[in-house]
């Protein structure tokens, strides 16, 4: 039973001091405050400062008490509560001597009312709550390598420096890559402090659609009444049952093509409040790659042939196309680039591009021989293919120029031999004649 007792402790001990690092690891998140500078516009109008948050995941947990740093004011020091961890994940608490900090910025934020029709509902009474006047901030962080994107609204009691995650909405990943065809899945997904009067009012999801400076809605649900308010895009949808249990906003498009590349923003909507994150989708596909002729002919030293390589259905454009030849013994070395077209782009948005290659094997030293691949380098990966070429008549014949010699000459003697046999026939038949 001592045995028991004893490891029962050192289990204890062993989670307390696990407890303990977690803890120690995500209690500490440097950011920018930003505001906009009384009688200021635009970014010129625009104040900076460093910021500190200090992090702790109970509410009843003690205030952690460290030195402040020297660059940084003591107004802008928060004691944040943050019961659903959001700020904990291991994207935005690098291991200490990394160079690369995550990005995070902290602002004033204003609770109003949405003017979009499928969050309208949320303050369709039109009162504000005295649950709203208070401090309010929004804070907006981006992980190390895109791994983590973060929007949280947080309360604070007016004059105090001890705010509390209200709503929180984020993404495992800022950068979504996929080939064509294939379904995608945009992560989003929010977290509602179940204290807060706020949770359990309704809420409303949107992702919207940007590119090079247009947008469009790609759905919009309206949780209150429980239907989608509007969809643009027919091949667009949610999963209704993950979104009501475990608030899982995520949106899948069914099959990725061109015209989905760019940004989405999931936007989720509270009575009076809002917090949104973007991903950027990439489509990448690889080029086909085909030489023509499949087959080049037998050529001699000093003749031309001509030998084009088309790659074709490719995303995004940027393609280089090269030609490298491999002797019989191995050893490679480039031919260039040879003469390289414009870029075609078909109805799906893909790209077409070609080049042709002009081989003289004397000029270009090819001796006799070998292969002749082109070799397209994209962003989505290389491909490479691959043709034959054959020079005969090359000093110091190879066994190949051998046998082909010798193909030539039985042919030769066949033909020689069948016009002997057929004029001593008819030289014959000529003697019969003038005897008879």
């Amino acid at each position: 039973m001592r045995d028991i007792s004893t490891i029962y402790k050192l289990s204890v001990i062993t989670f307390a001091l696990l407890g303990g690092a977690c803890s120690s690891r995500c209690s500490v998140l440097e950011c920018w405050f930003v505001q906009e500078r009384p009688g200021g516009g635009g970014f010129s109008g625009m104040s900076q400062e460093k910021s500190v948050l200090y992090i702790r995941t109970a509410p009843d947990s003690e205030k952690l008490e460290r030195k402040s740093p020297s660059d940084i004011s003591p107004s802008r020091i928060y004691y944040v509560s943050d019961p659903a961890s959001t700020f904990c994940s291991s994207a935005l608490h690098p291991p200490e001597g990394t160079v690369q900090k995550p990005q995070c910025e902290i602002n004033p934020f204003t609770p109003q009312a949405s003017m979009v029709k499928w969050a309208a509902p949320l303050t369709a009474s039109g009162q504000s709550p005295v649950y709203l006047s208070a401090d309010w901030f929004s804070v907006a962080a981006q992980g190390l390598n895109g791994e983590l994107t973060l929007a949280n609204v947080m309360r604070a009691s007016t004059g105090s420096k001890e705010p509390s995650v209200i709503l929180s909405v984020s993404s495992k990943t800022s950068t979504v890559r996929a080939r064509l065809g294939e379904p995608i899945l945009l992560d989003c997904g929010f977290w509602v402090d179940p204290s807060s009067p706020l949770h359990g009012s309704g809420f409303a999801v949107e992702w919207r659609y940007q590119f090079r400076g247009e947008g469009r809605l790609v759905l919009a649900y309206d949780g209150m009444s429980d239907r989608f308010a509007e969809i643009s895009e027919t091949d667009a949808e949610l999963d209704i049952v993950g979104l009501d249990k475990t608030r899982n906003a995520s949106l899948v498009l069914k099959e990725a093509q061109v015209r989905h590349v760019g940004t989405y923003i999931c936007t989720v909507y509270l009575p009076h409040l809002l917090a949104q994150v973007a991903l950027d989708l990439e489509v990448v596909e690889p080029p086909s790659l085909a030489v023509y002729p499949s087959s080049l002919p037998l050529s001699v030293p000093g003749q031309v042939v001509t030998v084009h390589c088309e790659a074709s259905g490719f995303y995004p454009l940027s393609l280089d196309l090269d030609w490298e030849f491999t002797d019989a013994e191995g050893k490679k070395r480039s031919l260039g680039q040879g003469s390289v077209t414009g870029h075609r782009q078909a109805r799906d948005g893909t790209f077409t591009q070609s080049s042709r290659l002009e081989l003289d094997s004397f000029k270009l030293g090819l001796g006799r021989g070998g292969d002749v691949s082109c070799i397209a380098k994209h962003k989505g990966g290389s491909r490479r293919a691959t043709v034959t070429l054959n020079v005969i008549g090359v000093s110091a014949p190879s066994i190949e120029d051998s046998m082909a010699m010798v193909a030539v000459a039985l042919i030769l003697y066949g033909v020689i031999k069948i016009f002997f046999w057929t004029f001593s026939s008819n030289d014959a038949s000529n003697g019969d004649k003038k005897e008879k």
